[in-house]
């Protein structure tokens, strides 16, 4: 600054030759605004260095082109001034002294001539001090404008740095979803396509099945049975393999052979494979299978021999030859051909026995049909629910897509604006910035003319004082006032005013008068800080991923940016950890919970205790039911009260007394034989007498069930028509007594019942046991225990009937023998199937009490009151 301040104040002395030169390098040199500032507020050291200076330099010459160019020189003083500055020698000074003191001579006088040079010398001290007034507030006022350019620029710096990390983000994922499209779509076409051939493999099965159910029929309505004999029965073979020693059956029917070889699916050819197999048994088998179908109990009646008494010989006679062509089978073979063959129609079941065996494959059939048309359902709906998943998701990307290139488009646009704004701002700055740079030098200028227009005053001003010849030597005490004081500023920012004020220091003798004391100036002139302020957070995006750990984001946009040194933004995203489980974690379960009270008091009960879930399983994690028992099981038994339930020694059965609503299914179908019909009528009097006694609640109904004994009967009991079916005439289907307390007369009515020998509709006769249950009381208990012997009808319409009653009542059963399906009667039944199944091995077993007794104890709520047959109380002890 040094090397600046000279070459300025060569610049103002006469014969600079590179003024202008000088004070563009000086400009040049001065990089910032607070080196400008020294120039704009010149001190007085600096002022009085550049007097001292001027001063020391200045000869006549320039001190006279100084006086030349002050406004208020007149010509009396300028000739004045150029006589004083002009004599040298003594001689010439004295005449020049006794000629300004002739009156009217021109000169005027010295002292008018002083008076006039102290007047032009406050002149020019008032410029001075003017010009650093305004020099100064113009120096405030432009630094503060530039700081609020500044500010604007790293605004809109900051600004469009905001938008660019939104571009940047914005394609990006624009780039991802624009990649992922295609995917999905590629997705979309693959899951659309397997499932139409997976429905079409299965609509494929579903037309086999179909024509397999077909073929049934017309087989089914050619073998119905006529007086007891049918076209099947006729041409049912009894065979025996030679080779393996087995028993088998075969038709010798030409039409039902070429029905039976019709067959297609699997699941008919196994069927009819089975009920072949079934007749080959039965047909071996003796005892009560055979009577159950025989309408009595005669036996045929065998040949005696006969006696012949001896004669004498016969004479000899030709004997007529046979005709070989009386044939009765034409050539066919005959029964002795069969025979030879190991073959024999003897034996061969009873045409209610077959006709069964093929209702049963037919059922079936049909039930594999009704499956596969609920698989086919069920995939389609599958199918629409993927389809529709990856249609929503493809539609939400391209949602997505198209909000993404807005917000491209929007980012992209905020930052050319933003960019164009500071481009703007940049350029006002640089015009501002060359303006201060300009007013710089005119001020420094200024300041050098005033000083050097000072200096010429005072050098006139004291060579003429020379020139009065006192002897003394010049002494001229100009006013000499103190440095400014300024009061506090009117705003603390963004450009307000202050009072400036100052005092006289030195009093003037024979100079120039004192300077104004006081003067307005502005002040704090850079712009007040503006706080950056934000917009509310707006959601939380979706996490980037479900498991696994994925990250969730939220954005907030910069309402208005910070200015001015103010308070900068603060986070304007935010993220956060989000599905940090693992993808592929188990569900987390709770404690055992404590053990329950015992289902039973006597008769081997349990209770059971539970785990419930805390925290579902994830990705491909597994979760055990709420039925699952074991180790990693949510539910666990324990076996209680194993003792068997006492009774009075005259006792065989359990009475309950409790407040049950009780339904009662018998089987009658022909499967059954007769000894097992007799012994299910007397299971079923000491069921319903079980809940006879003083002060009993429970209330019995009986159901006997049974079905059509042919197709078309079984049919029309489950086809969908407009006339309702006569469910007791046509489907055998019959309620012996609705719920009544009268057990005497129920177990009459049971002891009197007739045997349907028809085949199994179980379905129907457990949705006969719920239409039962709907005017059953509120406030008791309902049970439907099942007497049975086989398979129903149909296992598929079982299944839905044995869960619809589930809802509403226990179910019980007790199926006889081992031809019946216990596994599946196993999921028949209530949870837990130990307590609700009381499987019997025969038909007599099942009228032992025994097997009462195990029915009451598992239908009797816990804690129950036991009486006996005699009305003796049987205790759980």
């Amino acid at each position: 600054m040094v090397s600046v301040i000279v070459v300025l104040l060569a610049a103002a002395l006469p014969g600079a030759s590179a003024t202008n030169e000088a004070l563009s390098m000086a400009v040049s040199t001065s990089a910032s605004l607070a080196g400008m500032r020294r120039y704009f507020v010149r001190s007085d050291e600096e002022h009085s260095s550049a007097m001292s200076s001027i001063s020391q330099r200045m000869n006549a010459s320039s001190a006279l082109h100084v006086l030349e160019r002050h406004e208020q020189a007149t010509p009396v003083l300028m000739q004045l001034a150029r006589r004083v500055l002009k004599t040298h020698t003594a001689k010439q000074q004295k005449t020049f002294l006794q000629a300004s003191k002739v009156k009217g001579n021109g000169y005027g006088g010295f002292k008018p001539a002083l008076d006039l040079l102290n007047s032009m010398l406050y002149e020019s001290m008032n410029k001075y001090d003017t010009e650093a007034a305004k020099c100064t507030d113009y120096y405030s006022r432009q630094c503060g404008f530039l700081e609020g350019v500044r500010s604007e620029v790293s605004a809109s710096n900051y600004k469009a740095a905001t938008c660019r990390e939104k571009t940047l983000g914005a394609q990006a994922n624009v780039e991802q979803l624009t990649d992922g499209a295609p995917e999905m779509q590629q997705q979309l076409k693959q899951t659309d396509l397997k499932c139409k051939h997976e429905v079409h493999d299965l609509d494929k099965r579903l037309k086999i099945v179909l024509g397999d159910i077909g073929v049934l029929t017309q087989i089914l309505e050619m073998t119905e049975c006529n007086e007891g004999e049918s076209m099947l029965q006729a041409s049912l073979l009894h065979c025996q393999s030679n080779c393996k020693q087995k028993k088998f059956l075969t038709l010798d029917h030409q039409d039902l052979q070429k029905h039976l070889s019709s067959l297609k699916s699997p699941v008919a050819l196994g069927l009819v494979q089975e009920g072949f197999s079934a007749l080959a048994r039965d047909s071996s088998s003796d005892g009560d299978s055979d009577e159950a179908y025989s309408e009595d109990d005669e036996s045929q009646p065998t040949t005696g021999s006969v006696k012949m008494n001896k004669t004498a010989a016969p004479v000899p006679r030709t004997q007529v030859p046979d005709s070989p062509c009386d044939d009765p089978d034409q050539g066919a073979p005959s029964s002795d051909d069969k025979r030879a063959a190991k073959c024999t129609v003897s034996g061969t079941p009873q045409c209610n026995k077959i006709q069964e065996r093929f209702l049963l494959i037919q059922s079936s059939i049909m039930d594999e049909r009704d499956d596969l048309k609920g698989e086919i359902q069920k995939m389609e709906g599958k199918c629409e629910e993927t389809k529709g998943n990856l249609e929503e998701q493809l539609k939400d990307a391209e949602q997505d897509l198209k909000d993404e290139q807005t917000k491209l488009a929007d980012s992209m646009t905020c930052e050319a604006n933003a960019g164009e704004e500071g481009r703007l701002s940049n350029k006002q700055h640089t015009e501002a910035t060359a303006d201060l740079k300009e007013m710089m030098k005119t001020c420094t200028g200024n300041y050098q003319n005033f000083e050097t227009e000072m200096c010429g005053l005072k050098k006139i001003r004291g060579e003429l004082y020379k020139m009065r010849g006192s002897g003394k030597p010049p002494i001229f005490q100009d006013c000499q006032v103190s440095a400014w004081e300024a009061q506090e500023c009117s705003k603390p920012c963004g450009g307000g005013v202050q009072k400036l004020t100052r005092s006289v220091a030195t009093q003037p003798q024979g100079g120039a008068k004192c300077l104004p004391l006081a003067q307005m100036k502005s002040c704090q002139d850079m712009p007040c800080p503006v706080d950056c302020r934000l917009e509310a957070w707006a959601g939380w995006s979706k996490c980037s991923a479900e498991c696994g750990g994925g990250v969730m984001q939220r954005l907030r946009d910069v309402q208005r940016h910070m200015k001015n040194n103010g308070k900068p933004c603060g986070e304007t995203s935010e993220t956060k950890a989000c599905n940090v489980q693992s993808c592929e974690s188990d569900c987390e379960l709770s404690d055992w919970g404590a053990w329950g009270l015992c289902s039973k008091d006597c008769d081997s009960g349990t209770r059971k205790r539970q785990k419930f879930v805390k925290k579902q399983a994830t990705g491909q994690g597994t979760c055990p039911g709420m039925w699952d028992t074991g180790n990693g099981g949510r539910l666990a038994y324990a076996e209680c009260n194993r003792h068997r339930c006492k009774l009075a020694p005259e006792a065989k059965t359990l009475t309950c007394k409790a407040k049950l609503d009780v339904v009662l299914l018998i089987d009658g179908s022909g499967s059954l034989g007769r000894n097992g019909w007799k012994a299910s009528l007397k299971a079923a009097e000491a069921f319903v007498a079980a809940f006879e006694g003083d002060g009993t609640e429970a209330r019995v109904s009986v159901i006997l069930f049974s079905g059509p004994k042919s197709w078309s009967g079984v049919k029309q009991c489950f086809d969908q028509t407009s006339k309702p079916v006569d469910m007791e005439r046509v489907c055998n289907i019959k309620v012996v007594k609705h719920f009544t307390k009268d057990l005497k007369r129920l177990k009459s009515a049971i002891k009197n019942l007739e045997w349907p020998k028809g085949s199994t509709l179980t379905s129907l006769a457990l949705g006969a046991a719920a239409s039962e249950l709907n005017m059953g009381r509120k406030d008791a208990r309902s049970v439907v225990a099942v007497i049975t012997d086989g398979r129903p009808m149909s296992f598929r319409k079982t299944t839905m009937a044995a869960r619809n009653i589930r809802k509403a009542a226990r179910l019980l059963w007790v199926p006889v023998t081992r031809f019946a399906p216990l596994k599946r009667i196993r999921e028949w039944a209530t949870r837990r199937w130990q307590e609700n199944v009381v499987p019997v091995k025969t038909f007599d077993d099942l009228a032992q009490p025994n097997v009462i007794n195990k029915m009451i104890a598992d239908i009797c709520p816990p804690r129950p009151t036991f009486l006996t047959t005699t009305g003796t109380a049987g205790t759980a002890r």
